[in-house]
């Protein structure tokens, strides 16, 4: 284990730096990797950086938008529709390729393996068909998880945790990529294709964000291209929004939920919202699920039939036959408090599983071993399963896609393969609309038990997947059970049908393992598209978020902290009124002068120890007498751009008319703006002076140092701020307040605890 090297002691943050010894024992042994990465939750990673929500009102800014008159700003605003129109085509044409792909290749493996176990069947040999099931599920896997490993790593799991980062405020590395759009959408077809135990809803929001980060920026720099359009929206603040309408897009197109993917985005995502962008984020939804629907429909061959609205269609619930009554609530709050439970113990299992997976299984080649372990185990647990059921069930009247007969009688499919020899959507479909008595309790019990386990062991592996529809799979299968059970104790009247027992079990599990209400709520009733169960639903969720709440987060917070993220909740901490600015902010602040020496800049820049991205811009007054008052605040990727065009105060009044920087040109650098190494300047230059004064941010806010810590957390959180400057009543800078400094307190088990800052 390594121990760490060098304790920085910054104010009052401890600072474990880990990095070096890892660097000294790769130069010196390059074979041996730690077997054991030491991994706390109670870190705050340093890696992330935040965005910036709130423009640089700076000279060139301001002249700017005073250029712009009114027939430029609808120019603007009728831009922002085409692109989130764009956004939701594309949305949907990406989920049509998931859903097409997944269709044929899925259903060209069942028929092989199907094929295959009818003829074993009947002269024995059994083994062979399994062995060959696990092959292709492990051969399947292993091509998505490779790609996944090696080429884009960020592309592993559902990417709603990393969203819901990046509409919080952090820059996660190579989120909104292009390469991370593509290695998703092959990982989620191979990884379902491969009969792992996951979805490929989860998956869509991801798609849809980077989809939006791309069209609104007008360029990928992974083609290295630049199409030169939608150059105005070059900055974190709009981006950010086309990214929540990306997000709304891709549930829409995974559930036939256009509302629901706007209070999707609403409930977990945007922390900035207005009733414009609203209605633009609906419009995207509802294009993307239009899209989804006239293209699906034109390739099942009916074009005017628009029956598809999502990738998941859990087909029509009918009031006057699934009915509810008064005396079922009370049946659904309790259904509510079990699928808190469950999911709970979900969290608690993937939790110490992935505290596991950190230390242990960091490599690579590791994780794709991993993967196709879980493949295997996944089709050998289905195929005993199988085996050892003897649940058989009459073919006539049934709508099963691949009916395996096994040692039933002719005539007659064994009803344990309908959840598991099929796609996790269809089984799901299954359950809900079965009729009555087409499973055996024993079938559904054991499956709900395998199944949980497998859904918890793949969350979390290197590959992409979701985890809605194995939750919603597994609570209809209790659900259905806990109807049967209902049915049997009130000696089978007919107001237990086991459809609507499943429908509330698959809400509960979900809401257990997610704990989203209002979006889920809504997405249920668009997808069963009936607004009777809402009320049901509601309750359902609501009792389990309180239950799951009480005993740990819910799945997405807890992977969000288990990667440190420096991730801002809606409220400060309840206790913290204690804490002022003076005690969380960051000191000591890096100054800089208004008309400041081009060396100081590239020392200041240069130096890793401190590595700030703000620095307050103060007075250039050598006379001690006068105050050196805050007038501004220059941004790290301002500075790396004046250094790159060279604009220094020297050059200004030669002969040659030096061209004057324009916001065009810090917005080509943007989001990527190059490091301070790879600027070169001569010892010459070094002496030149640079004058801030028409870059820098004139009107920065401030807080006194007196603030309590809400205060200053609900002005970071509502404007999006990246640097709060902390002042005394001077005007002097004392401190500045980033993003870490505000996600390092939360409310632990024992009340308000603080946490440590570290490199890795």
């Amino acid at each position: 284990q390594l121990t760490p090297s060098s304790f920085l002691r910054i104010g009052h943050l401890s600072n474990v730096d880990l990095n070096e010894d890892i660097h000294e024992l790769q130069t010196e042994l390059p074979r041996q990797r730690p077997n054991e990465i030491p991994h706390n939750e109670k870190l705050l990673s340093l890696k992330y950086e935040s965005l910036d929500y709130d423009n640089s009102e700076n000279q060139l800014f301001l002249e700017e938008e005073r250029r712009i008159n009114h027939a430029a700003f609808r120019t603007v605003e009728i831009k922002r529709w085409v692109i989130c129109a764009m956004i939701g085509i594309l949305t949907g044409l990406v989920a049509c390729f998931i859903d097409i792909v997944v269709e044929n290749l899925a259903g060209l493996k069942y028929r092989v393996v199907k094929d295959n176990i009818d003829k074993f069947t009947a002269k024995g040999g059994l083994s062979f068909s399994l062995l060959l099931w696990a092959t292709l599920n492990a051969s399947v896997v292993m091509v998505g998880s490779v790609i996944v490993a090696f080429i884009e790593p960020v592309a592993a799991g559902s990417g709603i945790p990393q969203i819901k980062c990046y509409l919080n405020g952090v820059k996660i590395p190579h989120v909104v990529r292009l390469k991370t759009l593509v290695i998703k959408v092959c990982g989620v077809i191979l990884s379902v294709v491969g009969g792992l135990a996951v979805g490929k809803e989860g998956p869509m929001i991801h798609s849809g964000a980077v989809i939006a980060a791309g069209i609104s920026q007008g360029r990928s720099t992974s083609l290295k291209r630049d199409f030169k359009i939608f150059e105005y929206f070059r900055r974190d603040t709009e981006k950010r929004d086309f990214v929540s309408a990306g997000a709304a897009a891709g549930v829409s197109a995974a559930f036939g939920a256009p509302v629901g993917g706007v209070l999707f985005s609403l409930e977990e995502g945007a922390s900035f919202w207005n009733q414009f962008l609203t209605w633009r984020i609906f419009f995207a939804s509802m294009i993307s699920t239009f899209t989804l629907n006239s293209v699906l429909s034109v390739y099942h061959g009916n074009a005017w039939d628009l029956s598809n609205p999502g990738l998941i269609n859990f087909g029509r619930f009918d009031s006057e036959k699934m009915g509810y009554t008064i005396q079922e609530i009370p049946i659904f709050i309790f259904m509510g408090v079990v699928g808190g439970i469950l999911g709970a113990l979900f969290n608690a299992l993937n939790y110490w599983l992935t505290m596991f997976r950190i230390r242990y299984i960091h490599r690579p080649c590791l994780q794709v071993v991993e993967a196709m372990l879980v493949a295997a185990v996944t089709a050998t647990v289905g195929f005993v399963m199988i085996y050892c059921s003897r649940d058989c069930q009459p073919i006539q009247g049934s709508s099963v896609a691949y009916p395996l007969q096994l040692f039933c009688a002719d005539g007659e499919y064994n009803s344990m393969a309908t959840a598991f020899f099929n796609t996790p959507e269809k089984s799901v479909v299954n359950l809900f609309h079965d009729p009555p008595g087409s499973y055996n309790p024993m079938t559904l019990g054991m499956f709900t038990l395998m199944y949980f386990f497998l859904a918890c062991w793949t969350y979390g592996l290197t590959v992409s997947a979701g985890v809605f529809i194995p939750s919603l799979l597994i609570g209809a299968a209790w659900g259905r059970l806990f109807g049967i059970s209902l049915s049997y104790l009130t000696k089978g009247s007919i107001w237990a049908d086991p459809g609507k027992y499943a429908l509330m079990g698959a809400a509960a599990q979900l809401g257990g393992i997610v704990r989203m209400t209002l979006s889920l709520t809504v997405i249920m009733m668009e997808a069963t598209s009936n607004v009777t169960y809402g009320f049901p639903i509601m309750l359902v969720l609501m009792t389990a978020k309180i239950v799951g709440d009480y005993f740990v987060e819910g799945l997405y917070d807890m992977h969000i902290q288990l990667q440190s993220v420096p991730f801002l909740h809606w409220e400060a901490p309840v206790t913290s009124h204690s804490l002022t600015a003076r005690e969380v902010m960051s000191t000591p602040v890096t100054c800089l002068r208004r008309i400041e020496r081009v060396g100081t800049v590239v020392d200041i820049l240069s130096d890793t120890s401190s590595n700030h991205n703000g620095f307050p811009v103060v007075e250039s007054n050598p006379d001690t007498t006068q105050v050196a008052g805050l007038r501004g605040l220059i941004l790290r990727s301002q500075l790396i751009v004046l250094l790159k065009h060279k604009v220094f105060v020297e050059r200004a009044n030669l002969s040659l008319v030096q061209r004057r920087l324009k916001l065009k040109d810090f917005r080509d650098a943007y989001p990527r703006f190059p490091p301070i190494q790879s600027i070169h300047v001569s010892q010459d230059e070094r002496e030149c002076m640079i004058d801030l004064s028409e870059f820098m941010n004139p009107s920065p806010y401030t807080v006194p140092q007196e603030a309590s810590l809400p205060r200053v957390f609900k002005l970071f959180r509502a404007l999006g701020l990246r640097h709060l400057v902390v002042v005394d009543n001077r005007n002097e800078v004392v401190g500045m307040v980033t993003r870490k400094d505000l996600a390092r307190y939360r409310l632990g088990k024992e009340g308000l605890e603080e946490l440590s800052l570290a490199q890795t």
